[in-house]
């Protein structure tokens, strides 16, 4: 029986279909809020005003902070003072994974309750009660925010997504599918193997990758076309979603394993790795991990998708490869770090993963 599993399943509250925004105010109600805290990007913010009727409903006063692009510490302070100075007793995040990021941490800091409404699908941000937290520089802190508090809603509206730029849904599919990847073999373990919420975490990872795997061309083409399918609405909920309830439900035996570490660590010291969204960084993450744990055969069967998808595969692809043998040492300690990496069934070794990055370099140049 496992002591220190804990079970976070997600927002109190979902909804995801066109139209849903509206019933906002019923949730707003529900929490007692009067004077609530918009926090949004730029150009999102724009593209969903459309959405936001309920911003002219008179029962509640709305007050408007656009953030730096960034989940910082110094966002948070930011949010901090608008609430202190307006007596804000509720906080609205509107758009991407950052910004609901962002918009959690604060809102757990201050003891204040909390709504999102994402305006992309590229990660289970929105969904999640943490926070990956990073400089105003873009570097990564190297550390995530785990809090308690979950959202009190999670309510968006596919027209507003199918609207987002398609290179961030593509990241989130590669987001995504990570969950199984990261978690299959530590969930397999026999002391694991029979936990309730485990299973289900399991389940909930398999279903992720199967839906993607299947349905991710026809998904990304109608994204393109405009055209809210089912198969769109889907996979872009099981992206922001359903993805969240895989570490919800199986907490740190099922949240993200070597993959996401990498991500970490070249946001950490490859400064030029900004460049890349969090689901590219991670989808090379998933072959570093499978190259850790010699599983060259499933890296073979990930090709064609990762192909299709025009995702990365290697550092010398993303032209991140240091020259400085240095950089390499330091992502390495960085990632022999995390506890999350030592789960994995298999001895753990700084020697085991960096030489692990050069043997996905020569299997990659091959293949």
């Amino acid at each position: 029986m496992l002591t220190d599993l804990k079970v976070k399943a997600g927002p109190q509250f979902y909804r995801y279909h066109v139209g849903a925004i509206d019933f906002v105010p019923e949730l707003l109600q529900e929490f007692s809020a009067k004077n609530v805290l918009v926090v949004h990007g730029q150009v999102s913010f724009e593209k969903a005003k459309p959405y936001l009727s309920f911003l002219a409903e008179e029962n509640y006063r709305f007050h408007f902070l656009q953030y730096t692009g960034e989940c910082s510490y110094y966002g948070a302070e930011r949010i901090a003072k608008v609430v202190n100075e307006n007596q804000i007793n509720f906080i609205i995040g509107v758009g991407g994974g950052k910004l609901t990021d962002l918009v959690g941490y604060a809102a757990h800091s201050l003891n204040v309750n909390f709504g999102v409404i994402p305006t992309l699908a590229s990660n289970c941000a929105p969904w999640t009660p943490l926070s990956v937290m990073y400089k105003e520089s873009g570097e990564s802190e190297g550390k995530t925010e785990h809090f308690l508090r979950q959202a009190a809603f999670f309510i968006t509206d596919p027209k507003l997504i199918i609207d987002a730029p398609i290179n961030y849904f593509v990241a989130g599919l590669a987001d995504t599918i990570a969950k199984w990847y990261e978690s299959d073999a530590i969930l397999q373990q026999e002391h694991l193997i029979n936990e309730p919420f485990l299973q289900l975490a399991g389940y909930t990872s398999e279903l992720c990758k199967a839906a993607i795997l299947n349905n991710s061309a026809k998904a990304i083409k109608d994204m393109k076309e405009g055209k809210v399918t089912e198969e769109f609405i889907h996979l872009s909920e099981i992206v922001f979603a359903v993805a969240g309830l895989v570490g919800g439900l199986g907490d740190k035996y099922a949240r993200n394993a070597i993959a996401h570490a990498m991500h970490d660590g070249m946001s950490k010291y490859l400064l030029e790795s900004h460049a890349f969204l969090h689901g590219e960084k991670v989808a090379y993450g998933i072959f570093y991990q499978l190259a850790v744990e010699k599983k060259w055969e499933q890296i073979d069967l990930l090709l064609p998708f990762y192909q299709e998808l025009g995702l990365p595969m290697s550092l010398k692809q993303m032209k991140l490869f240091p020259k400085d043998e240095a950089v390499i040492d330091q992502i390495v300690a960085f990632i022999d770090s995390k506890e999350k990496v030592h789960l994995l069934p298999l001895p753990i070794t700084t020697d085991l993963l960096k030489k692990s990055i050069f043997e996905l370099e020569n299997y990659m140049n091959k293949s």
